[in-house]
This record gives C-alpha cells, sequence and structure tokens, in this order.
C-alpha cells in the first residue's frame, strides 16, 4: 500500500506525510480535508465594510426604490423598461470610499445609468440624471446628465459593459466602456452628512441591462481595481474562492499524477489523455474532493471564475474539440460524484457563464474571444448525459441560447479592429442623376482599381475569420440535431425539436407581451445557422437512403398542415381558422386523408372559450409579483435582458397596489398547461411514427407520390424554419440595408462637394476651407461606413447568405404546389408560407443585389417562372379567405409585372394559367379592392398607349425620387402576349365585357368626382387669408384618386385600342350605352381640366408638397389616346363621333385645347396670363411622336367639320319632351309596368346596375320604345 501514501503525499503536500502502515481510507481523507476546510458552522458574519450601508448581497430594490412599469429578474440582477421611461435602484449604498459596478447593456436605446441619493424622486419623463443629485451617462445620445447635459463619452451598442465609478473622497464620477475610460463625467459631487449613492438607471420602453454589482468576477476589473483601487459593491466570496482554488489544485494533481505499480511510485502524465480506469485510490480521492467541491460549484462567482477558467484552459492549446476528451471524463466525473441536483444547478451556472462571456466580448480581429468560448460550449455538449439535460431544462427554458448562433455587428469599427484587417476602404461612386448606381460598366480609374480590390481583399479576410465561428456554431446545432443518441432516453433531436416548436410559439403569439419576442438579428443568424444544419442532415440520410430527396429538392408535404401533428398555435390558414376549417371540411378530410374529426372537437372552441384565453392572457401579462405568486409566473418576458433570465420574473409597478388576482380557475389554467405539455412531450415514435404509424406524415393524400421526402423530424424543423423567417428575418433583412443607403447617401454628397471644391473660385477662400471641412467629414464617415457594411455584407448579405434565402423560397415553391395539388384540403395551409415566398423572392431582389447577382443562382429562370405561377394562380383563389395575405398576393403580381425579367416569367407560364389569370384581372371591380387590379392592367399597357412611354412626368423630371427603385419608376415593359389574351376574352365573353367595362366606368366616375371635389375644398383653404394648412393626409388622398382616375382612363384606351367592337359593334346588346357613357365621362373630364384659369389650372399652379403627380400631362394624354383610337377606327368612326357630338356636354374648344389653341378674351376682361405658358401636346416632342400628334391634328379637323354640320341639323326640342334624368336627350323609353318615361341612355345605365324605377321604386319589368303621339 505504500504507493497509496505516496499518492496522498503528492496531493495535499508534504505535511499531510502518513505512516507507511496506514492504508488510504475514507475516513483518513475525510478527517484530512476536515481539517484544511474547517465548517462554516460558527463563522462570525462578515464585519460591516465602511463606506458601505445596506445588504452584503446588492441587488435591485423591487420593493420600493422603482418608478414607473418594469419586469426584473428572478435574480434581481436583470431590468426590462415596460413603460415610458422607468426608474429603479440598488438595495446597497455608498458613502465613502471608491466603488464601482457594471452594467451590460443588452438593447442600445434611450437609458441613463449612474448614480442616485435617496432623496431623488423620478416619475416617468424625470429619471436618473434629472435631478440635483443624480447623476448619469447616457450612450444612446452621447451624453451625461446632472439637471442640464453635455456632451460626454462614446455610443453604447447592444452587447457593450459600461463600468460605473464612484471616488466618495475626491468627489468624483467616471465611467468606462469595454474598460476603456471615458474621462472624468463629474467632479465635485455633493457629499457630508446624510449624502449617500445608490447605483440606478432610467431606461425607456422594452430596453433592457443586466447589473453586475460583484455577484460574478467583473468582466474588466485589471485596470481599475489593482491600479485605482475601486472596489465592487458587493465582496468576492474569498474564503469559497481560496477553497475552490485548492480543491481544483487536488483535482489537477490526480489528473497529471498516475501511480507505476510496478515501479512503486508517481509519474507525471499528460492531462489530456486521463481517463478514469476505475483504481479504488483514485477514486476515494476524487470522491472526497468533489464531497467538498460540488457545494462550491452551485454558486455563481465560483463557477465562472474557477470551473469556467479551468475548463477553458484546456482548450487553450487549440486543435479540434475532439483532441481534449479531459472534459468529457470531467463531466463523468460530475455526474457519477456529485448528486443530480448539484450537476444541475452548476451546469445551469456555467451555461448562464459561457453565454454572458460569448455575448459581452469584444470583437476582436481574429474574433479569438468567440471562438474560445463557443469551443468550450461544444465541448460540453458533446457530452450526451449533460447535452439532455441541458437542452430538457435550460437552453430553452432558463436562458436564450439562440445568443450563441448570433455574431453581433460592432458598431465602432476601430475598436473591432477592422481598421487592421480591412486597411483600405472603397465604395461605389458612379451615380446617375436619379441617385441610383449606374448599371453600366464605366471605366474606372487605376488608383480606384487598386482601392477597389484591396478593399475586396480585406473583405475576404474578414469573410475567413467570421466563417470560422460559423462553423463553430453550426457544430452545436448538430450535436443538439443529433437522433442518434438513444442513451438514457430520447434522442436530442426530439428533445430540440419540442422545445424549438414553443420557441416558436413564444414568438408567434405575442399577445401577452412583447418582450418574450427574440430579438430579429439574433433570428437571422439562428436560421443561417439552422439551414446549414438541416441540409447537413438531410443530405447525410439521402446517402444512406437513396430513394429519398435530396435537401435540394425538399418541401413541407401537405398533411403536416391538417392531421393535427405539428402545431401551428393560432396562426392563421389560407382558408380562415382552424375550428372553421374543421366544420367546414370534415367531409374531404375523410374521403382524401382518411381522418376523422370528432365533433366534440369541433365544438370544443367557442367563442366565448377564445375570449376567456385572451382575458387569460391579459391578466397574466399585467399581474404584479404578489398576483404571481397565486397564478404563475409571466410567460419569460426574458428575451431582451441578460441571457440568463428565468421564466419567472417580477412584474414591478407603481400602480400595482390595486392590481388584480387571476381571472380564469385553476381547472381552466390547468387544462391549457395540459394541452401545451402534449407537444412538449412528445416522443421519437410521435415523431419518426413507427410500424403501421406514419408519425408525422398521417392522412397522406392520393394526389402525394409514395416516395419518401425524409426523416419527418426534418420535415416539422424545415417547417419551423419557414415561420422563423416569416417572424422577423425578412424585417431584419430589409433594416440592415441602411447602412448601404447610407454609404451611398454620402458618397454622392462627397462626390458632390469635390465638384463643387473643383468650381469654387480661388479668391473665395472662406468657402473653399468651409467645403474641405465637409469634404474631411464625409470622408471620415464613408471610411467608417465602408468598414462596418464589409461585417454586414459578410454577416447577412454575403453568397451564401443569399443561397440560403433562395434554398428557402425553392422550398416554399415546391411547398405551395404540393399543397394546391390537394384540392380543397390546401386551405389548411398556414398563410406564412405564401407570404415567405414573397418575402424571400423580395429580399433577394431588394436586399442581396448590391452584392451579389440573384441571375447568378442556379434555376433562376426555372424559380421565377414556377412563383409567376404560384401569383397568377393565387391571387384570386377562392380557397384564400384571408384579406391581408390576397392584398400582399395581389401587390407581389403588381411588383412582378413591373420588371422585365419577372414579366416574361410569367409570359413564360402555361397559356391555361396565363388566360385564367387574365379573365380573373378582367373581373368586375365591385366587391374587391380593384385598384391593385387595375394597377397590373396599366402596366401591361404602359408602353403602348398614346404618349405613354415615360417612366416619370415630364414635370417631375428635375426633382429626385425618393427610391428609384420602386416598382411604378421601372421603364415601360409591356407584354403583348397578355394583351392578346385580354383582347381575345372581351371579344369572345360577351358577358365579361359590358360588366367589366361597366364597373371600370363607374369607379371612373367616382374617382374623378371624389379628386374635383377635394380640390374644390384644397382651393377654398389656399384662398382664406388667415394662415391656414391643408392636412398632408387630404393632398395624398386627393393625388390618389387623380392617379387612379389616370390609371383607368389607361385602361379604357387599353380596351379600345385592343377591342374596340365592345364599342363600336352595335349589334352587342351593351355597346351603344358603353360608348355613351364613355363618351359622357371623356367630356366631363375634358371640360374640367381644360377650362383656363379654373380651378384644376388653379391647383396645379399651386403646386402643394403632395400633389406632385397632378398636372394636366398625364390625364390628357390618356383621354386623347381613347379619342384618337375611337374616332380612328375606320369605318365605323362615323358612329362614334356622332355619340361623342351628341352627349350635351361636348365643347370643340375643349379639344383644340389640346393642341394649344386658346379661347379668346373677352372684352373688357384684364388679360393677366397672355404672358403664361399654354399647355400644348406639340412642346411634348420628346414624349409623343410626330404621328401621334398628325392623328391628333387629324381628329381635330374632324370634329369641327362634323360638330358644324351636326349644328346645322339639329332641331330644336321642347324642354317637356326632354328626359327628365339628364335633360339632355329626348324622351325615347317607357317602363314596364309603372309607365315612367326617359331616354333609353339613362334607363340603360341604370339597369346595368338597379332593376327599381328611377321614380316609384317598383321592379321595373321591361322597357319598350316611346313614340310620341302627335298631336291633333
Amino acid at each position: 500500500m505504500k504507493h497509496q501514501n505516496i499518492m496522498l503525499d503528492n496531493k495535499f503536500g508534504r505535511k499531510s506525510r502518513i505512516p507507511s502502515d496506514r492504508i488510504v481510507n475514507s475516513k483518513l481523507l475525510n478527517d484530512y480535508l476536515h481539517r484544511i476546510f474547517p465548517s462554516a458552522e460558527g463563522i462570525q458574519p462578515t464585519a460591516v465594510v465602511e463606506g458601505r450601508l445596506g445588504p452584503s448581497i446588492v441587488v435591485l430594490d423591487h420593493t420600493s426604490g422603482f418608478e414607473g412599469l418594469l419586469l426584473v429578474d428572478d435574480d434581481l440582477l436583470g431590468v426590462i423598461g415596460h413603460s415610458n421611461f422607468g426608474s429603479i435602484r440598488a438595495t446597497t449604498c455608498v458613502y465613502k470610499g471608491k466603488w464601482i459596478y457594471e452594467v451590460l447593456i443588452s438593447s442600445q436605446g434611450l437609458m441613463q445609468i449612474g448614480w442616485c441619493t435617496l432623496n431623488c424622486r423620478f416619475n416617468q419623463e424625470e429619471g436618473v440624471g434629472d435631478t440635483p443629485d443624480s447623476y448619469a451617462y447616457d450612450g444612446n445620445r452621447v451624453r451625461k446628465w446632472n439637471v442640464t447635459t453635455t456632451n460626454y463619452g462614446k455610443s453604447w451598442a447592444a452587447g457593450d459593459i459600461v463600468s460605473c465609478l464612484i471616488d466618495l473622497d475626491e468627489g468624483s464620477i467616471s465611467f468606462c466602456l469595454n474598460g476603456v475610460s471615458l474621462g472624468t463625467a463629474f467632479d465635485n459631487i455633493s457629499r457630508g452628512s446624510g449624502m449617500a449613492y445608490f447605483p440606478a438607471i432610467s431606461l425607456s420602453f422594452k430596453e433592457s441591462v443586466a447589473f453586475n454589482f460583484g455577484s460574478r468576477p467583473l468582466r474588466y476589473p485589471l485596470t481599475v481595481l489593482l491600479v485605482e483601487g475601486y472596489r465592487p459593491l458587493q465582496d468576492k466570496p474569498a474564503t469559497d474562492l481560496v477553497k475552490a482554488h485548492k480543491l481544483l489544485g487536488y483535482l489537477k494533481n490526480v489528473i497529471n499524477i498516475g501511480i507505476d505499480i510496478s515501479e512503486g511510485k508517481l509519474v507525471e502524465r499528460d492531462s489530456s489523455t486521463w481517463q478514469l480506469h476505475g483504481e479504488p485510490t483514485v477514486l476515494i480521492t476524487l470522491a472526497h474532493i468533489f464531497n467538498n467541491f460540488a457545494p462550491l460549484m452551485c454558486k455563481v462567482y465560483l463557477v465562472e471564475d474557477v470551473l469556467m477558467n479551468f475548463l477553458l484552459s484546456i482548450l487553450e492549446g487549440g486543435g479540434a474539440v475532439e483532441a481534449h476528451p479531459l472534459i468529457q471524463q470531467l463531466l463523468d466525473l460530475m455526474w457519477l460524484l456529485m448528486e443530480d441536483y448539484e450537476v444541475h444547478e452548476c451546469l445551469k451556472q456555467l451555461l448562464m457563464s459561457l453565454l454572458r462571456a460569448y455575448r459581452f466580448s469584444p470583437i476582436v480581429p481574429d474574433l479569438g474571444l468567440q471562438i474560445h468560448y463557443l469551443r468550450l460550449t461544444i465541448a460540453i455538449l458533446k457530452h450526451e448525459k449533460s447535452r439532455k439535460y441541458l437542452l430538457h431544462n435550460v437552453l430553452f427554458d432558463v436562458l436564450r441560447s439562440v445568443v450563441f448562433f448570433y455574431i453581433k455587428s460592432p458598431l465602432r469599427v476601430e475598436e473591432a479592429g477592422l481598421q487592421e484587417l480591412i486597411p483600405t476602404t472603397w465604395w461605389p461612386n458612379r451615380f446617375n442623376k436619379e441617385g441610383k448606381e449606374t448599371k453600366e460598366v464605366k471605366e474606372e480609374s487605376a488608383e480606384e482599381r487598386l482601392r477597389r480590390r484591396a478593399y475586396e481583399r480585406g473583405c475576404q479576410r474578414l469573410k475567413k475569420r467570421i466563417e470560422v465561428v460559423e462553423e463553430l456554431q453550426v457544430q452545436i446545432l448538430k450535436l443538439l440535431l443529433n437522433n442518434k443518441d438513444h442513451g438514457g432516453g430520447g434522442a436530442s433531436r426530439y428533445i430540440f425539436l419540442n422545445k424549438f416548436r414553443k420557441f416558436l410559439q413564444e414568438n408567434a403569439s405575442n399577445r401577452g407581451n412583447l418582450t418574450v419576442l427574440c430579438p430579429p438579428e439574433y433570428m437571422v443568424c439562428f436560421l443561417h445557422r439552422l439551414i446549414s444544419a438541416l441540409r447537413l442532415y438531410w443530405d447525410e440520410y439521402k446517402l444512406k437512403n437513396p430513394s429519398a430527396l435530396s435537401s435540394e429538392d425538399a418541401y413541407v408535404p401537405p398533411q403536416l398542415f391538417y392531421n393535427g401533428k405539428v402545431d401551428y398555435f393560432d396562426l392563421q390558414r389560407l382558408g380562415g381558422l382552424l375550428s372553421h376549417l374543421k366544420k367546414t371540411l370534415k367531409d374531404d378530410l375523410a374521403s382524401k386523408a382518411s381522418i376523422l374529426i370528432d365533433p366534440a372537437e369541433i365544438q370544443a372552441v367557442t367563442m366565448d372559450d377564445l375570449d376567456e384565453d385572451e382575458e387569460s392572457a391579459l391578466s397574466t401579462a399585467q399581474r404584479p409579483a404578489a398576483a404571481l405568486a397565486i397564478g404563475g409566473a409571466l410567460a419569460r418576458p426574458s428575451w431582451l435582458s441578460s441571457p440568463t433570465l428565468g421564466r419567472a420574473n417580477r412584474f414591478l409597478s407603481t400602480a400595482a397596489v390595486s392590481l388584480m388576482t387571476p381571472r380564469r380557475s385553476p381547472g381552466a389554467l390547468e387544462k391549457v398547461k395540459v394541452r401545451t405539455l402534449n407537444m412538449e412531450q412528445r416522443t421519437e415514435e410521435d415523431i419518426e411514427g413507427s410500424h403501421g404509424n406514419e408519425g408525422l406524415l398521417l392522412g397522406k393524400p392520393s394526389e402525394e407520390p409514395e416516395q419518401q421526402i425524409t426523416e419527418n423530424s426534418l420535415l416539422e424543423i424545415l417547417d419551423g424554419i419557414v415561420m422563423m423567417y416569416n417572424l422577423s428575418v425578412h424585417q431584419q433583412l430589409g433594416k440592415m440595408v441602411g447602412v448601404s443607403d447610407d454609404v451611398n447617401e454620402y458618397a454622392m454628397a462627397l462626390k458632390d462637394t469635390e465638384e463643387k471644391i473643383s468650381r469654387c473660385p480661388k479668391r473665395r477662400i472662406d468657402i473653399c476651407e468651409e467645403l474641405l471641412k465637409s469634404q474631411k467629414v464625409f470622408s471620415e464617415k464613408l471610411n467608417h461606413l465602408s468598414r462596418r457594411l464589409a461585417w454586414i455584407n459578410v454577416t447577412i448579405y454575403s453568397k451564401e447568405k443569399m443561397q440560403d434565402i433562395y434554398w428557402l423560397l425553392r422550398v416554399c415553391i415546391r411547398t405551395i404546389e404540393h399543397g394546391d395539388r390537394v384540392g380543397s384540403l390546401f386551405a389548411f395551409m398556414p398563410e406564412f408560407y405564401l407570404s415567405v415566398a414573397m418575402n424571400t423572392y423580395s429580399a433577394l431582389k431588394n436586399y442581396f443585389s448590391p452584392v451579389n447577382s440573384m441571375e447568378e443562382l442556379p434555376g433562376y429562370e426555372e424559380t421565377l417562372t414556377h412563383l409567376a405561377a404560384i401569383l397568377a394562380k393565387h391571387f384570386a383563389d377562392s380557397r384564400i379567405v384571408g384579406t391581408d395575405i390576397r392584398d400582399s398576393l395581389m401587390q407581389a403580381l403588381a411588383s412582378y409585372v413591373c420588371y422585365p425579367h419577372s414579366l416574361r416569367a410569367v409570359e413564360r407560364i402555361p397559356e391555361d394559367q396565363r388566360i385564367s389569370m387574365m379573365r380573373n384581372l378582367l373581373a368586375p371591380y365591385e366587391q374587391r379592392p380593384w385598384a391593385q387590379t387595375n394597377w397590373i392592367l396599366v402596366r401591361l399597357w404602359r408602353g403602348c398607349g398614346f404618349g405613354y412611354r415615360y417612366t416619370r412626368l415630364p414635370h417631375l423630371l428635375k426633382t429626385k425620387p425618393e427610391d428609384a427603385n420602386l416598382p411604378s419608376l421601372q421603364k415601360p415593359c409591356p407584354s403583348t402576349l397578355l394583351q392578346r389574351h385580354m383582347a381575345d376574352l372581351l371579344r369572345s365573353d360577351r358577358e365579361m365585357a359590358p360588366s367589366f367595362l361597366n364597373s371600370v366606368l363607374n369607379q371612373l366616375n367616382w374617382a374623378f368626382s371624389e379628386f374635383i371635389g377635394m380640390i374644390q375644398e384644397i382651393q377654398q383653404a389656399a384662398e382664406r387669408l388667415e394662415r391656414n394648412f391643408v392636412d398632408s393626409r387630404q393632398l395624398k388622398v386627393c393625388a390618389t384618386c387623380f392617379d387612379l382616375s389616370v390609371s383607368l382612363l389607361r385602361v379604357l384606351e387599353m380596351t379600345v385600342t385592343l377591342a374596340p367592337e365592345i364599342f363600336l359593334d352595335w349589334s352587342r346588346p351593351s355597346s351603344e350605352l358603353l360608348l355613351r357613357r364613355l363618351a359622357q365621362l371623356l367630356n366631363q373630364v375634358l371640360n374640367r381640366v381644360t377650362a383656363e384659369r379654373n380651378l384644376f389650372d388653379r391647383v396645379v399652379n399651386l403646386r402643394l408638397p403632395g400633389l406632385e403627380s397632378v398636372d394636366h400631362y398625364p390625364i390628357l394624354v390618356a383621354v386623347t389616346g381613347i379619342l384618337v383610337r375611337l374616332l380612328g377606327w375606320c369605318h365605323l368612326a362615323e358612329r362614334a363621333t356622332a355619340v361623342l357630338l351628341a352627349d350635351p356636354c361636348f365643347q370643340l374648344r375643349s379639344i383644340q385645347y389640346l393642341l394649344g389653341h386658346t379661347e379668346p378674351v373677352a372684352l373688357g376682361v384684364a388679360s393677366s396670363s397672355t404672358d403664361k405658358k399654354h399647355f400644348s401636346l406639340q412642346s411634348y416632342t420628346d414624349y409623343i411622336s410626330q404621328e401621334e400628334l398628325a392623328k391628333v391634328e387629324q381628329m381635330l379637323g374632324h370634329l369641327s367639320e362634323e360638330s358644324k354640320q351636326a349644328a346645322a341639323s339639329t332641331l330644336p326640342t321642347s324642354e317637356e319632351d326632354l328626359c327628365p334624368i339628364c335633360y339632355a336627350h329626348p324622351i325615347s323609353a317607357v317602363f314596364k309596368p309603372c309607365s315612367h318615361k326617359s331616354c333609353k341612355a339613362c334607363i340603360n345605365q341604370h339597369l346595368m346596375n338597379n332593376k327599381d324605377c328611377f321614380f316609384c321604386k317598383a321592379t321595373i319589368t321591361g322597357v319598350d320604345d316611346y313614340i310620341k303621339p302627335a298631336t291633333s
């Protein structure tokens, strides 16, 4: 037994030498350790520290020290603002000495952090720094506050750490940001009797931070504590720390030293390959070490300072994580030698510390800190038992593990070392007049080429470093998605799947509390890593099962949407609410999918139940701490605060005294809980299925192929990824494009400034100096932004990220196509699949295109065509009932036809689908949102109409558009193919044409009347002598009505051009009526717009902001186009001419006005506007061709001649014989059975919309010709 004595000697030091005749046993070790570490009992409490008052454990004062509404974590160290401006202070104050605490910034919004006294009184408008004895730093506005405010410090960002220092000996307050001093903020602060300062913060709604008063090791202690003598408010556990370090030393000795039994001596060995071989001496020694070590490893400070640093040191040598099995061995030891509850608490605190360290580590050029923490996370998660415990209880329940997949974007590029990584900056500087980067390749200078290439090399260096981090993050997800680790319960993937679904539910059902939501910037990174991990497993399965689909052809089968195996919470389906669909489609479910709906299930959800659920959600969200103790905790309002928050959070409210207790009975709460747990407790068999059980794929329709897709669990993850994109990823992708827009704006400003410098006269030194200052500011800003943009392009808009989004688009397209094949059951598909299909395409086109070209993606043309087919088919699909999704589909199709690439894709879809789309577009405009439909028809025509080849209106050319990429500002690209389909439909369907044109004429009548009414109000307001303002919304509505009128006129022009016989072939029943109505409307528009010095003229000349599009040109060329087409149609032109001249509103001067012929000025009237330039189509030679002008002149000559002849042949009509409705035409029709009379035009128009008599409201059964009886 000699070697056992030697072993002890080496483990615990020379003084513990044991006589050689004694055997190492449990009692011997126990006695030794008791002697080294005396019992904690009887130890006197720590003496009061001079200069500090309050509890030794410092937390936020949740009982009285707050103002407003706040959410405070379980550990009372994290806080989220829940009102306009909430304030809270700590429980401990200081009055003497030097003190420090740290604040971990989780969101970068409006906050004031610092110190206050007990006498400070805050409210919803004033917080820390707004009263005389409170002092604060605000990194959002980069200012310091003490009643007044001045500039101070740097701007902070999420992930930064602010150190707050107070020196009560010198009377000064200062702050540090990420360990870098910002200088003294305040000196000569109030001191003396009764003056003690509490740490305090004021923060606005949804802003969040976590405090560290010393309960954890300070992140930036070195420069502060050692040099200047500052102390944290809470003392570190010194005794426990010494004990833990000693025990860790003993543990290291056991690992580093082995027993050579043959030689009877101890030998040093490589600790990295150490394994527990069951040697009794080693086991007994370790058991006693852990007996003392385990209780310490449940304490936050010790886990972070001792255990985490020790584990990190194991991995410091580099190499793959697999090359360091010691961590696995140590975790085995912990599970073997510690109580389960101790291991659980230790692992929880360890992961919390790792997450906090990862999130709040500064960005360095090689991302070494982030890589270090991720490698340890991987090493821990490689341990199966630990991984499953963490998945079950920690990763989604206690902390937000999504942070591990986030790579934060540096706000201050110089601190992130991007200046060294990307020493040369570059930005595009070739712009056209509209501020849009030119597509044409211009010759760039040699210097510019060198700069661009150097910048691109720097971006590549950055990309390689970020890819290392991304690869580690994917490795973490691969461990969590492992489905082969069946030891000790279900595989990790199925635990992850249930937790992931719960995570999606929390982010999708946000009625209760906005702070539950995962920040969108985290969602973006999580989505990309999850796609990478999913595709790896998908293709791995394909290798083992060649008959399965590859990830390139992935889709979600339709049965997932209706078989109830996957929970979609309360998300909207295409056909409406799930309960409604189960009722209306239960027969189809039974016949097509062999799924029987239990009648009791259909009746289970009533409106009363829904109301009760909503009340419960609201009452839970508003309950204060006292109520929570009775009714259950808030549903994890922790997302925006520290990464370590629990589900149960205290809700602080200064008005909480009268707040309520839970309204629902415990029974009802239990029912909801049981339903949720069922979804969370699904097993592998429930998901993957087994013999005779299809799992998630229950109810396969006959239309679905028999081919296996992949593992069912991967299908559910894919479904979750699509949902994630819809929740917040798309919104975040659009938000980050702002940096690129900023670069373009500054580049334009710099270019403009440099041009001004080159033109500046040498004698004007003052101007030149100012311009040079501006140039310097713009250059510095561009250097900063271009480096920041490089980071964003690599992390968010890289080619690989673009391919992920493209893959997601194709997944959605295939899913929709497969869902469409199951007929009525398509209604069960969640709306977000269609939304994601449209949004991913929009993102690829608008957000990624400056960096990577969409045209280079594989199968791009084919994908465009498939998406075009979906939009063309489903924008009018009766199975889709939601107005929002129908509007989105219509808008997507409208945008699609504006761009040549996507319009050609629409033309490539099968002919029957194209014709069906045009039929839906030509349906009557009543009872549906018609403006977008009309816009689509106009875009298909734009480029073919009279004077309709412009991109922007002539009078707006000199102004810069807000966004040159808007669909409405794209060059005309008409589709003659779709125009031909429209003409064929209008000709062949004799019922469609009248109903469509009647609705267009009705809407034109309404839109133009509304426009005229509104400009009358605007004119009256403008003429008032007193100062007045016209509501901008009224101007916007007015301009919209004008634009609608022009669009409707263009659709009429299109119809007259493509199928003139609808108006002119009077063998058709409604042709004459439609022609008369058209003539009437055209004359009304001409009379209103062409009269000089009239209402329209005066409002146009005001040039009010908001009415930029209102001008003579767009509306007059549209009307001219219709007239030219009508009157130039060969043998039937006389018919059109006669109807136009017969209309009582016709005035020849309106036609003359088009060519600049003005009416003569009456005698005695001052010619105030003779100098004014008159409107004439002849002045728009860039927009109207000579051929078109010739047709207008020909039309004017024709109408002049015909109007003379008509005037000569017209006989006077008695007033009694005129139609009592219009007073324009003679009575020519009598109604049956009431015998009232009118002209044919009035009654025919009336009968298109109403069957009741004008006068007596009797139902009209027939109309006969009226012949006036001869007078006697």
